[in-house]
């Protein structure tokens, strides 16, 4: 260290020293001039890029430890489950959403106007046709049977004289001692009060009939709903809502609608006689409900949705269809001997239209278009593209291409062993583009 002496708060050099003090310093400031401003900036450049490529190690490591082997090992197959194409018979069916309607439903209304006396009935009873369902205060048309028959009593003794006095007046005229125009008055007199007796045998008629109506009764058997007016209150023949609802629900029918190119494969052989299997399923098509017959189709095709309405008529002895009531319909119109079966999920459509994955010998999918028929349970009919004994892709077709390879994990619903991910394929997948 070289001596410093303070005076005065300045600080000073040892006069033996001060000749080397400026010569240090030449070297130190010479020295920093020769090393450049860009070489600090490489070396900083250099440092960033060296941390960032051991932060990049880190992070793959890490993640290669954690990721599934199938996503990061492009040699690896993919796993998928398959289903071998199947030759049996097959029943083709038609699908719809139907609603159950009553064989027959009437609104039972009074006929004549009158005070509701008695009601027969229970709600939710089933009744046959003719049972007595309600009485309505009958004296009022008592009364006018009354006064009907003595209006006819009245006027069959006026017709009684005058047909006496129409045989005097012939047998007086056979002696010429009336005249003729004396006889024709007669007859007409006569003829008035036959036309008089009838229209009183009318006025009965009408009156017992009204009589009759006092004693309201089960137009058809069925079901009875809620009443719709106590007992003690005035009922109309106006009355829009009468006194309660009949429902026939056994049998009951369904109504359903099919789409107008369907119709040709139905309405023909309808009307050739034939009766097509019917079946009522519920909401989530995992029970069937019923089972029932085609009855008819409707005369013309609804413009605005382009179906047609067709009715079904079930049995429905244990009851378990309901008016009103929403099923699935599954109409079986054609029974197939061999028929070349797939898994409906098996069937893909994409720009070439229908095709499916099929599963090579070497362990690749190829893409095969399709002809589809009909469906049904699950299954769908191919009609071209396929043969018996090849396996198609029914689950993991959206991470497939043509020549992708593949690992059935699952062949016809029994599980296969699951390759080890240590176990890579020697061949990397063919690339290609989805169809």
């Amino acid at each position: 260290m070289w001596p410093v002496l303070t005076v005065g708060g300045m600080m000073a050099l040892d006069q033996n020293k001060q000749e080397t003090m400026p010569k240090l310093g030449t070297v130190s400031t010479g020295s920093a001039r020769k090393f450049p401003f860009w070489g600090w900036l490489l070396i900083i450049a250099a440092l960033v890029a060296g941390g960032f490529y051991y932060y990049e190690q880190r992070s793959a490591s890490s993640g290669k430890s954690t990721a599934s082997p199938w996503r990061t090992d492009p040699s690896r197959a993919i796993p998928v489950q398959a289903a071998t194409v199947q030759s049996s018979a097959f029943d083709v069916y038609l699908e719809a959403l139907g609603t159950v309607t009553a064989a027959q439903t009437v609104v039972v209304r009074s006929r004549v106007d009158g005070q509701l006396l008695k009601l027969h009935f229970k709600e939710g009873d089933t009744v046959k046709a003719g049972t007595l369902l309600a009485e309505i205060d009958p004296r009022p048309y008592q009364v006018q049977l009354t006064q009907a028959e003595g209006q006819m009593a009245r006027d069959q003794a006026q017709y009684e004289n005058a047909k006496a006095d129409l045989q005097r007046y012939r047998i007086l005229l056979k002696q010429d001692s009336v005249s003729q125009q004396q006889v024709d008055t007669q007859e007409a007199l006569v003829a008035q009060y036959e036309g008089l007796l009838k229209y009183n045998q009318g006025q009965i008629d009408s009156a017992k009939l009204n009589l009759d109506y006092t004693r309201v009764t089960a137009p058809i058997s069925g079901r009875l709903g809620l009443r719709q007016v106590d007992v003690g209150n005035m009922v109309r023949a106006s009355d829009t809502n009468g006194i309660v609802v009949i429902a026939q629900e056994n049998p009951i029918d369904v109504t359903f609608t099919l789409a107008e190119n369907e119709l040709p494969k139905v309405v023909q052989r309808v009307y050739a006689g034939a009766r097509f299997p019917v079946e009522a399923w519920d909401r989530a098509q995992k029970n069937l409900l019923e089972s029932g017959t085609l009855m008819t189709v409707d005369n013309q095709i609804d413009i605005a949705t382009g179906t047609v309405k067709l009715k079904a008529r079930f049995d429905n002895k244990n009851q378990v269809l309901f008016p009103n009531q929403f099923v699935n319909v599954r109409m079986k119109i054609d029974e197939l001997q061999k028929a070349l079966l797939v898994p409906s999920a098996a069937v893909q459509r994409g720009s070439v239209g229908m095709f499916v994955y099929v599963v090579g010998g070497d362990g690749k999918v190829g893409v095969r278009q399709i002809t589809p028929g009909g469906v049904g349970n699950g299954k769908q009919v191919i009609d071209h593209g396929l043969t018996a004994g090849e396996r198609v892709v029914i689950d993991g077709t959206d991470r497939l291409r043509e020549g992708s390879s593949v690992e059935i994990i699952t062949l016809d619903g029994e599980p296969q062993a699951l390759p080890t991910p240590n176990e890579a394929s020697s061949k990397a997948p063919t690339s290609g583009k989805r169809p």
